[in-house]
């Protein structure tokens, strides 16, 4: 069994994911659903262990001895990229590949808000992409960076782990810089890159304090930030922010983020109604001077009221997203439901269909 002949089977079979796990075969995640690929057999430890560790450099392979996990890209040349994430279980080595595509789609192409372009033209503050793992967070990230190499003039740097979608510069000046490969750290690369004379930065994650601390610090000095969090609403975002602080800190921090934060964009993947695809549910929030006061003011429950009045603005609910996708045809309303946020709501909106 080879690990390239796996990963050329779910590029042909079109799969998201790909998972290792002993006693396992791999496993494909096409259209959000697990299938075992029973044609290559199950994977022993002592597979497992030789066909994963044949694709790591020394130092990859020196990390995933010492911290028994490891995090890097991998790409089959003239076929595609990967993100690869290796990890023990029960004492023997297990990955996840996530399939990256060489092609960067447009926010319309991927199904998304048009509303969403506008984040491309702000020239300064927060924008955060949440949602779960798995969710399109890094595509919606690449799409709107390419937007910004496409019609701006600007300088952006990437700190991400791994690189995951490459860039070529058009417009802009494109620097990606990759976590244990050009910086020791996301705190580490952003305590340097406010040197580095950028306009736009896009920071792969917001993970711990640190991290987020400089992120928000690189928003309030003028530039233009983009960011992922792994949370399922808008306010829960905002809340997960402050709450990382200490508590004497977090009136400063809503400060901060009041006056940084521009939007913040939550996004799931929901199966069709058909099954051979899923389509993108959406929660939009721009922060407008109800909202900032709002976090500023630690009102941030009073938020989703004031998201369900702005529709003419383009901000909906992750509920009316559903609510509207099933009114569209697009998926079920089962699935509308077991994605609501609030099963009555998304009823009341759907009415007696």
């Amino acid at each position: 069994m080879d690990i390239n002949s796996i990963l050329l089977e779910a590029i042909k079979l079109d799969a998201s994911d790909v998972h290792i796990v002993c006693v396992l075969p791999p496993i494909f995640r096409i259209n959000g659903k697990l299938i075992r690929m029973e044609e290559f057999g199950d994977v022993t430890p002592e597979m497992s262990e030789k066909m994963l560790t044949r694709i790591l450099n020394n130092e990859q392979l020196k990390r995933l001895n010492e911290k028994l996990s490891v995090d890097f890209s991998y790409t089959i040349p003239h076929y595609g990229r990967f993100r690869c994430s290796y990890y023990y279980q029960r004492n023997t080595l297990a990955a996840a590949f996530r399939y990256i595509s060489r092609e960067i789609l447009t926010i319309r192409e991927l199904g998304l808000p048009e509303q969403i372009e506008e984040f491309a033209t702000y020239p300064r503050g927060l924008v955060l992409i949440t949602g779960p793992t798995g969710c399109g967070k890094s595509t919606t990230l690449a799409s709107l960076i390419e937007l910004i190499n496409q019609t701006r003039e600007e300088n952006i740097i990437t700190v991400e782990d791994p690189i995951e979608y490459l860039f070529t510069h058009k417009k802009s000046v494109i620097s990606q810089r990759e976590i244990l490969s050009d910086a020791l750290s996301f705190a580490d690369a952003l305590k340097y890159v406010l040197r580095e004379d950028p306009d736009v930065i896009m920071v792969g994650e917001m993970r711990d304090l640190e991290t987020i601390s400089s992120t928000l610090t690189a928003a309030e000095t003028g530039h233009l930030v983009f960011s992922t969090l792994h949370t399922q609403d808008a306010p829960q975002t905002i809340d997960r922010i402050i709450d990382v602080f200490p508590t004497y800190q977090q009136r400063q921090i809503r400060a901060q983020l009041a006056g940084t934060l521009k939007a913040v964009l939550v996004q799931q993947l929901i199966p069709t109604r058909n099954g051979d695809g899923r389509v993108p549910a959406t929660e939009l929030m721009f922060v407008n001077s109800a909202i900032s006061n709002m976090i500023r003011e630690s009102k941030v429950h009073q938020i989703y009221t004031s998201i369900q009045a702005s529709g003419r603005r383009g901000m909906m609910t992750m509920d009316m997203s559903l609510a509207n996708l099933y009114k569209a045809g697009k998926i079920s309303k089962e699935m509308a439901l077991s994605k609501a946020h609030s099963i009555e709501e998304v009823k009341r909106m759907i009415g007696s269909e």
